[in-house]
């Protein structure tokens, strides 16, 4: 198993992941079109904070299941609770030390394919409309 410590931009929040890293996914939902993360997907007990827990600041939407973290300080996204796999997260793997993205195979995922339930949902988030 490999680990690979990370940080925000700031450094105020640090982790690591303890996985080995089979490949990396896009996504093309609203948010992560707009925040342009490429992601490698872990088990929760993969990753653990080293610091800075505290100045994590927490945004969620739509369904309220995915929790996606940034610091506080620098507003760098560094990695969010997955809401098809809420056991996973997934890590923005431009904020890991020394890691090599040409090195791994990319994969696009569909998240535009997402349901979007929120009863407020702004137009720009595309999706199938599911009424609550």
């Amino acid at each position: 198993m490999t680990c690979y410590r990370g940080s925000s931009h700031c450094g105020a929040v640090t982790f690591r992941i303890d996985a080995d890293v089979r490949e990396l996914t896009t996504c093309d939902c609203s948010l992560c079109l707009r925040k342009n993360a490429v992601m490698t997907k872990v088990h929760e007990s993969e990753l653990r904070i080293l610091s800075g827990k505290d100045l994590l600041s927490t945004y969620v939407w739509n369904m309220k299941r995915a929790k996606h973290f940034f610091c506080s300080r620098c507003g760098v996204y560094t990695f969010h609770r997955k809401r098809a796999a809420p056991d996973h997260f997934g890590v923005n793997v431009f904020c890991l030390e020394n890691f090599d993205v040409g090195a791994f195979r990319l994969r696009p995922t569909d998240g535009v394919a997402m349901s979007v339930i929120e009863a407020t949902a702004r137009a720009e988030w595309p999706g199938p409309r599911t009424p609550r």
